[in-house]
């Protein structure tokens, strides 16, 4: 495949675009990307600004060109199919995309990632890393965020508080991976019950099955998460089967690992609101996408999947640049 080399000016990391696609055929055209609504009336082409995107999620009654995919694969995007509402991927309960190919993608991450993957005490420490780093990130993002205080979440809620102080003691005293998980359930479990609390939503029990707008959102909005941790996976040539927290036989788990640091910060409080608001399905992604984009998730998980990954070896890249990451991605 020859370069085509304007198509990725734009850094992986500060992409703003993620897109999900139903009821549509995406097709090259004049050299663009563009995706085809037939309606009874007219036929209607939408182009896609596929430099500025990092994941297109292909749902229901949708079809590609391989034309088309040449120029995604051109300039980096993945893609994934997925049922109705962006959730699951078609590949069941494993994270799988098609992703573009390139001989020129860094080698310096994944050879960091092996160099501590293999040690299960590592692997732990890592898996602490990425927990804390989370813990952080919700902090932060809580904290400062006007529209989320005006829903009434606030970091500083004496419920919210104690048990963030609670799940850090519970990371340092973690001595196998297992005992992380559960603890970190337990976690999520507060989480879900506080936002359900301020939003009104009532009895509130997680069921990726559901119909209620909570779960739905949350499905949906996660798997958002998923395209932005492949995405940031794939730059960075760092296999997705290499997970420290979730499972090591699950060939996706990293990405859920990568995921989870910003989930709970963004999507999972959005999830309630945009629920309370009985907003439809594209109100609540664009809400989504708008929160990534104006916290800088995308930019917040390479800096700590790359802080992990050259933190034991003998080189170093600043954070604020991935060697070869848009040039030869």
């Amino acid at each position: 495949m020859e370069p085509i080399t304007d198509l990725k000016a734009i850094l992986h990391s500060k992409r703003a675009n993620i897109y999900y696609l139903e009821k549509c055929r995406v097709m090259q055209k004049d050299g663009r990307v563009l995706y085809l609504t037939e309606t009874k009336d007219e036929n209607l082409y939408w182009n896609i600004p596929i430099a500025n995107t990092t994941v297109i999620l292909l749902g229901t009654g949708t079809s590609i060109t391989q034309a088309a995919m040449r120029m995604l694969a051109s300039a980096g995007v993945l893609v994934g199919f997925c049922g109705g509402g962006a959730t699951p991927l078609l590949s069941g309960n494993e994270i799988e995309w098609l992703t573009p190919q390139s001989e020129y993608r860094p080698t310096e991450y994944v050879q960091g990632w092996l160099s501590f993957w293999f040690d299960d005490s590592k692997r732990l420490c890592a898996a602490k890393t990425f927990q804390k780093a989370r813990l952080d990130y919700i902090k932060r993002i809580w904290d400062k965020d006007r529209e989320l205080k005006s829903e009434n979440f606030f970091i500083d809620d004496l419920i919210i508080s104690s048990a963030m102080e609670s799940y850090v003691i519970q990371i340092e005293t973690a001595e196998k991976v297992g005992d992380l998980l559960q603890r970190e359930a337990l976690l999520t479990k507060q989480l879900y019950r506080y936002a359900a609390k301020v939003t009104h939503f009532g009895d509130f029990t997680r069921d990726h099955q559901a119909a209620d707008f909570a779960n739905g959102f949350l499905n949906h909005g996660n798997y958002l998460a998923y395209g932005l941790a492949a995405s940031t996976l794939w730059v960075l040539g760092i296999p997705h089967g290499f997970a420290v927290m979730h499972g090591k036989t699950r060939r996706g788990a990293l990405v859920f690992d990568v995921a989870d640091l910003v989930k709970d910060a963004i999507v999972l409080p959005w999830a309630f609101v945009c629920a309370k608001e009985k907003m439809s399905e594209q109100e609540f992604r664009q809400q989504c996408l708008q929160k990534f984009t104006e916290h800088k998730a995308l930019d917040f998980m390479f800096e700590q999947v790359k802080q992990q990954a050259i933190q034991n070896t003998e080189f170093s890249l600043p954070l604020g640049e991935v060697k070869g990451e848009e040039k030869h991605p």
